[in-house]
């Protein structure tokens, strides 16, 4: 999508802000004790107290109202009677669509205490996020985004899963560009527009290079090999000040 016109922006702004605030107030009621299906459950309120669906209900028939991820899964975990437990590594994704316009952001958290190893890894996961979003800029290589991502994880001694990309967003959940990389892509040659609304979202891994399927249902991801991995995620417009961060809490 390319952002033409105020309402446009007014209302990708709307949606984004809409699933920031769902990830924060998940986030707050995450502690020992509570299933994913009943934090989902917080979610799916806010969603809907807010005019939202849930973009992967709407779009894939998804079991649940947002992805939540924990420990050795790194994506797509769908919510269920698994209880959450101090030390537990959690990711929550969330999407979803208002009036037309998609949003999608995510995070990964500690439930505490957290080891210093995890703690370093969150703390370096948005920081493999914020070296991405600061390439952006009208004109520029979207491939800028993956090398200086790679550059951070080679330096910090980190891997990246190479086979979950970043992706156009905003009239659909999944649109053009597709498959960005976060990884270094010899094969990336776009440049980026002014008003193309896309997320980025690296996932860095203590040792992943891979998602894959497990046999436990036919969605949830683990990385290959097994490891502690972490995403965090905003969808973002180009401008040629920079990124637009769609996706802020209040």
């Amino acid at each position: 999508m390319i952002v033409e016109t105020e309402e446009d922006l007014v209302r990708l702004k709307d949606i984004g802000r809409i699933c920031a605030t769902a990830v924060k107030v998940m986030a707050a009621a995450l502690q020992p004790g509570i299933t994913t299906r009943e934090l989902d459950l917080i979610g799916r309120k806010l969603l809907e107290d807010n005019g939202a669906r849930s973009a992967p209900e709407l779009c894939y028939q998804f079991p649940g109202a947002t992805c939540i991820s924990v420990n050795e899964e790194i994506a797509h975990g769908i919510p269920g009677e698994r209880v959450i437990k101090a030390g537990d590594l959690v990711n929550i994704d969330v999407s979803a669509e208002k009036l037309g316009y998609f949003g999608d952001t995510g995070s990964s958290f500690i439930v505490p205490p957290g080891t210093a190893k995890q703690e370093r890894l969150l703390r370096d996961g948005k920081r493999a996020l914020w070296v991405g979003l600061n390439q952006v800029k009208t004109g520029r290589p979207l491939a800028d985004i993956g090398n200086s991502i790679g550059a951070f994880a080679r330096k910090n001694r980190y891997t990246l899963i190479t086979n979950l990309a970043s992706h156009g967003v905003g009239r659909s959940l999944h649109e053009e560009p597709t498959e960005l990389s976060t990884w270094p892509d010899p094969d990336e040659t776009r440049i980026m527009e002014e008003g193309l609304v896309f997320t980025v979202e690296p996932f860095l891994s203590l040792g992943g290079q891979w998602a894959e399927d497990g046999d436990k249902d036919n969605w949830t991801l683990y990385s290959e090999p097994r490891a502690p991995t972490v995403q965090f995620e905003h969808t973002i417009v180009v401008t040629k000040n920079g990124p637009l961060v769609l996706t802020l809490a209040d």
